[in-house]
């Protein structure tokens, strides 16, 4: 396939796409990062959700409240609860999506630049 066929058809779905999504709060856009206990010892970054991406795959209600109470702080999420199945594990068990895994650590866990 040609790079202009491709340009072309990424274009096209990014206009159906801004056309078909309604404008969001600020807060349903963004990425969350999710707050830790350190020891100071860790070696990966806190995790970083990327919100946007997995609302225009899904409603609100799969996961508020079902799985996450929607307020920031109020989830006591660890990597023991989500490789238990709670949280992010009951979608990421490598059917459903990506399972967490130590080869994916990175997807979730990606360093910030400085502020």
């Amino acid at each position: 396939m040609k790079k202009s066929t491709i340009r072309l058809a990424l274009a096209a779905a990014l206009a159906l796409l801004t056309a078909v999504v309604p404008p969001c709060p600020a807060a349903e856009l963004g990425d969350i990062p999710f707050a830790r206990k350190s020891n100071g010892a860790d070696e990966y970054p806190p995790a970083t959700f990327p919100h946007y991406v997995h609302r225009i795959q899904f409603k609100c209600y799969v996961c508020h409240d079902a799985i996450f109470e929607m307020k920031a702080g109020a989830n006591e999420v660890s990597m023991d609860a989500i490789s238990g199945g709670k949280f992010c594990g009951r979608c990421h068990d490598g059917k459903t999506a990506f399972a967490v895994t130590f080869e994916s650590c990175l997807r979730c866990h990606k360093s910030r630049p400085p502020e």
